[in-house]
């Protein structure tokens, strides 16, 4: 039988019904998704902040852990007429304070509508709970539970570093991961490991009612998500070691770090002044203060200050020129207070005279590394100064000087170390020579480092020749770091060098008063500690004081070094710091006969030398 047209269109709207049919019904029936969509300008998403992971030392210590606090959360849409008095007195806050605000919400309910805002961050739970009592009596108002940190140990705010609310610039950089009223770390380890600490929120889904009301949950709580903690860290930091470092350091300008040779791993990161760990906690109340500090307490002088490493860079020039082949740990050199060029000298403190190798270190001859640094620079192997200069620097750089030494610790600085294109710009190809630079040899001149890359220099003395790239995050069960923190750094002078090195850096501690060994304060018995002292000259006050050490001599299990900025000579103040903090690591404890220099060492106060603007 054939269909007419009539019957044909008839047919064809059966099947187009059929079809609308069936999928309205999969929309409404069957798929979940689109009742959601649906429902949503009634769903409340409540947010369920997740705990942030917690910091340990490397001994299983707490360095941050975490304790609960509430947020006071408002839906203005939400508030009834209510006591403004009876609510003040609940939450300890003047009247004109809620006032003030119920103000700023009006003004903004369009856009606001239904979302809930925090009037009060971080209450604590004493609070929260007189207000939970009463919480009845003020619809619209609510609690917010979240986690805020805490520090048992006061390791130091610089290295542990702060959380704080979330800006605008800092969403518009991480659009899908924050939102306004998170948190996150700005700075130190926090903010290092903020990916791993950070955790993962979650929320509850609650249903208004026609008046708007919150009156249950959706679905039975079977579409809600539950908020994921954050990973737990262990640092390589020593809690004890660190808190008794800062004790050292206190009332002092400058850094502390300490390294553990045979692995790179920073046991101790002192940057002084620093931030005091109560104040991270609530650091929005008390940022004002420490950022108008005029000793800039924020700044974290251990990898962002670039400084000139005075003496302790002798080392280096030396072990160039063993490699170099320009002299031998037997040559003699003369020192006439001081080292003379044309009518130039190049100063130097009274010892004897004529001094070989181990002697130049021992008593910091300026004289001895002239000489050895002029024949790097002159060395007719090479074509010209310029060729001479870039291996030399070539050679600097191989120490890890220079450049960043790839650490995890964020914000670290590069340094610079000269080569000949600098001094070419400077004073035109062919304008200079060896003497023109003379103060690279001691370690002035254009030479700036941070204080890690002094701390790196002593664990690669100690290691004879290599290092691992200093880091202060150690595996753990959901951490892993990277490789390159395992493999060794070598430089380019032969490991066969190295112990002529270490031979004059113990007898700087350990020739006795009097021998001429220029760090004989550095001494504790049976520790042979193996140490360089060093004065920065510094044009713009006293100069700096700065010692490198590490012990024992031949199983190095601690680097240190120790930068105080207007301190003087590096026997006064660093070496006494380094020694101190080298014995507390090794011995537990500092022994009787040197207990009246830790009690000068911290009492000793040196604000007063450091300029600063105000």
């Amino acid at each position: 039988m054939k269909l007419n047209r009539q019957n044909k269109l008839i047919i064809g709207l059966c099947i187009a019904a059929l079809i609308l049919i069936a999928k309205l019904f999969s929309i409404q029936i069957i798929e979940d998704k689109y009742k959601m969509d649906a429902e949503n300008n009634s769903m409340v998403y409540a947010t369920i902040y997740p705990t942030r992971g917690i910091i340990h030392d490397r001994n299983g210590n707490i360095l941050v852990g975490n304790k609960v606090a509430y947020d006071l959360m408002v839906t203005p849409k939400e508030v009834e007429e209510f006591d403004t008095l009876a609510l003040s007195r609940v939450l300890e806050v003047p009247v004109e304070f809620i006032k003030d605000k119920m103000d700023e919400y009006k003004q903004k309910s369009r856009r606001i509508g239904y979302q809930s805002v925090v009037m009060i961050k971080q209450m604590p739970p004493e609070k929260y709970m007189r207000f939970a009592e009463v919480a009845y009596q003020f619809p619209g108002f609510r609690g917010q539970a979240r986690s805020i940190r805490e520090y048992p140990f006061n390791a130091g705010g610089n290295l542990l570093g702060y959380v704080s609310e979330v800006d605008a610039a800092f969403m518009e950089k991480h659009p899908d991961e924050y939102k306004s009223g998170d948190y996150a770390g700005k700075t130190g380890i926090e903010a290092a490991r903020e990916k791993e600490l950070r955790g993962e929120k979650g929320y509850n889904i609650w249903l208004r009612n026609s008046r708007n009301k919150i009156e249950q949950r959706y679905a039975d709580g079977a579409f809600d998500k539950d908020a994921v903690p954050g990973d737990n860290i262990t640092t390589t930091i020593d809690a004890k070691l660190q808190n008794y470092g800062q004790m050292l350091m206190n009332n002092k300008v400058g850094s502390l770090i300490a390294i553990e040779p045979s692995t790179g791993e920073i046991l101790t990161m002192v940057s002084s002044p620093g931030i005091d760990v109560d104040m991270l906690a609530d650091i929005g109340q008390h940022y004002s203060e420490i950022s108008s500090n005029p000793y800039k307490p924020m700044f974290n002088r251990t990898v962002q200050a670039s400084y000139p490493p005075g003496s302790v860079f002798k080392l280096v020039n030396g072990l160039i020129g063993l490699q170099e082949g320009v002299f031998e740990p037997s040559t003699l050199y003369g020192c006439k207070m001081g080292y003379h060029f044309g009518k130039n000298k190049l100063g130097c403190h009274a010892h004897k005279s004529p001094i070989n190798f181990e002697e130049s270190i021992m008593m910091s001859c300026n004289a001895y590394y002239c000489y050895v640094f002029r024949d790097i620079l002159e060395n007719k192997k090479y074509g010209s100064i310029d060729e001479a200069m870039d291996k030399w620097n070539e050679y600097v750089k191989s120490f890890g000087f220079g450049q960043k030494l790839g650490s995890d610790f964020p914000s670290e600085l590069g340094g610079f170390i000269p080569d000949s294109k600098y001094y070419n710009k400077h004073y035109r190809k062919g304008g200079w020579k060896a003497t023109t630079v003379i103060s690279l040899s001691i370690g002035q001149g254009e030479i700036g480092c941070t204080p890690l890359h002094l701390a790196n220099l002593c664990a690669t003395i100690a290691n004879r020749g290599h290092y691992y790239i200093p880091h202060i995050i150690k595996d753990s069960e959901n951490i892993q770091i990277d490789q390159k923190y395992k493999e060794r750094q070598y430089t380019m002078v032969d490991t066969t060098h190295f112990p002529k090195v270490i031979g004059g850096m113990y007898r700087a501690v350990n020739s006795g008063y009097g021998s001429g060994g220029t760090a004989s304060v550095a001494a504790v018995e049976g520790l042979e500690i193996c140490g360089k002292t060093g004065t920065a000259q510094n044009p713009h006050g006293h100069d700096h004081s700065v010692f490198i050490c590490f012990a024992p001599k031949d199983d190095p299990k601690i680097a240190v070094a120790a930068y105080v900025e207007n301190g003087g000579f590096g026997a006064t103040w660093a070496a006494p710091i380094a020694s101190l903090l080298t014995e507390m690591y090794l011995n537990g404890e500092i022994s009787k006969d040197r207990k009246a220099l830790e009690d000068r060492i911290i009492k000793g106060d040196l604000m007063d030398r450091v300029k600063v603007k105000k």
